[in-house]
């Protein structure tokens, strides 16, 4: 079973990310940041990893998605309205706790200090391999799309995949991540 934990600041996509892969409502989506208030666990299925990738485990592995609160204000530097010490320690934990990170930034207000200095925790002090998407990519010029890989290419020193779960751009580039990733897990 490989853990997959979709983190991001408040109001990303988060929510409306799990439920384009599980292909249902499963997470409550509204436009109000904190609408998830701790974390939402529900099994993806079975994700056959492509016979052109090395694949020392098999031809497919169960994935469990993690959907989590968002964990700062995306306007500012302050953790999430809804999160209590408690409630962000526990949230810290099951993403500490996963296989693989999707990180999402939102187009719209670019990379997050906070969120830049868990990525560099969950990948250099726990070894997660993570993705980065830029959410909402529909939302925005197409030059704003540019400068964020940018920024982020320079400061995750990382790539990041376009995302729109309205157009469904970029959906396919997770999917083949996420198989990518299975295959080292």
């Amino acid at each position: 079973m490989i853990k997959v934990a979709i983190i991001g600041a408040e109001n990303v996509g988060k929510s409306t990310l799990m439920n384009a892969l599980i292909g249902g409502r499963v997470s409550e989506v509204e436009n109000l940041p904190g609408t998830t208030k701790g974390i939402i666990r529900r099994r993806f299925g079975k994700l056959k990893i492509p016979k052109s990738m090395k694949n020392p485990k098999g031809g497919a592995d169960e994935f469990v998605l993690i959907d989590t609160a968002g964990l700062f204000d995306p306007e500012r530097e302050f953790r999430g309205k809804v999160l209590s010490e408690e409630k962000f320690r526990a949230v810290l934990d099951e993403i500490i706790s996963s296989d693989v990170v999707i990180h999402m930034v939102d187009a719209q207000y670019g990379l997050h200090r906070g969120m830049e200095k868990l990525h560099h925790l969950l990948k250099m002090r726990y070894d997660k391999p993570i993705i980065v998407v830029i959410n909402k990519v529909d939302l925005v010029p197409r030059e704003r799309v540019e400068e964020l890989r940018k920024l982020i290419k320079k400061r995750l020193e990382q790539d990041a995949i376009p995302l729109s779960l309205v157009t469904f751009e970029g959906f396919n580039e997770l999917l083949n991540a996420l198989a990518y990733y299975a295959q080292y897990v």
